[in-house]
């Protein structure tokens, strides 16, 4: 897919067609602009006609507004694959949460994305249309962009597709496109150790969020399955080497699920395994997902929580609440729309 493109290897894309260089550059900015190849105006029709198959095409399932004006789309893919992205308003401007697989197989079980298992990866250009579909409907262009923050947070392990995640990262962050810097992303993951060593050792330098979720390895095992493979004292030594590579102050997400992780010995032993570290932890009050019999603890729990780790010597915050009227828990729309075909 062109739009998985540097404008370097587009260039030579365009140079193998036996077209003159400039037209990759304008090529580049359509796709950046995230035009269809029909609203082009700028290239010529036997052009197009050569690169027709290879231009991005998507198909807007849903888009759906809540009323804390969050607004959640799913998108499909010309092979019927469907992926959901999200995008949040913020006192300083726009996030956006962008998908990076089609379903996932992690199987964590308080993720909606976990439950038809991994369809495929994505690939680079389609992350990247998630953020490009959104800065185009809020009026954004390459001069003035409107999205200013991306979250991979959406459907999906960012580690478990390595290759087309990073490339996805130097594609958003260039500066020939819309240059939004890494230390404006954050890259959520359960926790694949190699993979936290490798993304550092490539020279990158997004904020790295880990689903952290229990603080000693036999309560993960019971909702994370990833635990079963990597221990959280390797988790958080592979953290450490990122942060001394980076600088970067690493994050723990902490869903709080009732009656599994929100004891106040369970809190005391978080503290204690985090206690020194550069790092803040997102506590999360969990969008109960049906299939899985799991209910969140109130948002006045979640403050308690807080206060308590405050109290320890951990920095901690409680995430905001955002678009559950709409479905916001990754993995909800996407189900509810395509079921077992996604």
């Amino acid at each position: 897919m062109i739009l998985d493109l540097s404008l370097p290897e587009m260039e030579e894309y365009v140079k193998n067609l036996g077209e003159p260089k400039f037209r990759a550059k304008q090529l580049f900015e359509a796709c950046y602009l995230f035009k269809n190849l029909d609203e082009i105006s700028n290239l010529p029709k036997s052009f197009k006609e050569k690169i027709k198959d290879e231009y991005f095409s998507y198909e807007i399932v849903a888009h759906l507004k809540s009323k804390d004006e969050t607004e959640k789309i799913a998108i499909k893919f010309p092979d019927g694959s469907i992926v959901e992205s999200v995008l949040l308003k913020y006192k300083y401007g726009y996030t956006v949460c962008v998908s990076t697989q089609v379903g996932c197989r992690m199987g964590c079980k308080f993720c909606a994305s976990t439950l038809n298992g991994l369809k495929r990866n994505l690939s680079a250009g389609e992350i990247l249309a998630q953020v490009l579909y959104f800065n185009k409907i809020l009026g954004g262009n390459l001069k003035e962009r409107k999205v200013t923050n991306i979250v991979l947070m959406g459907c999906g392990e960012p580690l478990d597709n390595y290759e087309n995640v990073t490339k996805f990262l130097r594609l958003v962050s260039s500066e020939d496109g819309i240059n939004i810097s890494q230390r404006n992303i954050s890259l959520s993951t359960c926790g694949i150790v190699p993979q936290i060593y490798k993304l550092a050792d490539d020279g990158f330098s997004v904020t790295l969020t880990i689903s952290l979720h229990a603080p000693n390895d036999e309560l993960r095992k019971t909702i994370m399955p990833i635990a079963n493979v990597y221990k959280i004292q390797d988790i958080l030594k592979a953290c450490d080497y990122y942060f001394s590579k980076t600088g970067r102050r690493i994050c723990f997400e902490y869903s709080l699920i009732s009656n599994v992780n929100v004891k106040d010995e369970i809190i005391e032993q978080l503290a204690d395994i985090l206690k020194g570290k550069t790092c803040l932890v997102n506590l999360i009050p969990l969008n109960s997902v049906k299939e899985k019999n799991l209910v969140g603890a109130t948002r006045k729990n979640a403050y308690q929580i807080c206060e308590k780790l405050t109290k320890l010597g951990i920095n901690a915050t409680v995430r905001r609440t955002m678009g559950e009227d709409i479905e916001g828990a990754c993995g909800q729309l996407r189900n509810r729309i395509g079921g077992e075909n996604v």
